[in-house]
């Protein structure tokens, strides 16, 4: 069975295309849950106004169901809590000169 930290780690492969980092670093992923062969991701995007936000989303469900063992993958874009540069790891501070 697949796990979070393997769904995680794969969409490290998605980036934002205008900021040059993943999607994981840079804290849009809220919430995966797994239900056996089924996965929910819940995520944000910087601003409501990306340009990007349709193949992002569209990126991060295909890679997550290119995982062996996942069947389907539902991507859910959400703007509570709104994101803000403090949700982003240690690793997207330092790459993006923010600390």
């Amino acid at each position: 069975m697949v796990t979070k930290e393997e769904i995680l780690e794969q969409l490290k492969a998605v980036s934002d295309p205008e900021i040059g980092m993943d999607i994981v670093n840079l804290g849009l992923v809220y919430e995966v849950i797994i239900n056996g062969d089924r996965v929910y991701i819940k995520m944000t995007m910087t601003a409501p106004t990306c340009p990007v936000t349709p193949w992002i989303l569209s990126e991060a469900q295909r890679i997550v169901e290119n995982i062996e063992g996942v069947e389907a993958a539902d991507v859910e874009l959400v703007w509570e809590p709104a994101w803000n540069p403090s949700m982003m790891t240690d690793f997207a501070k330092e790459a993006l000169n923010m600390v």
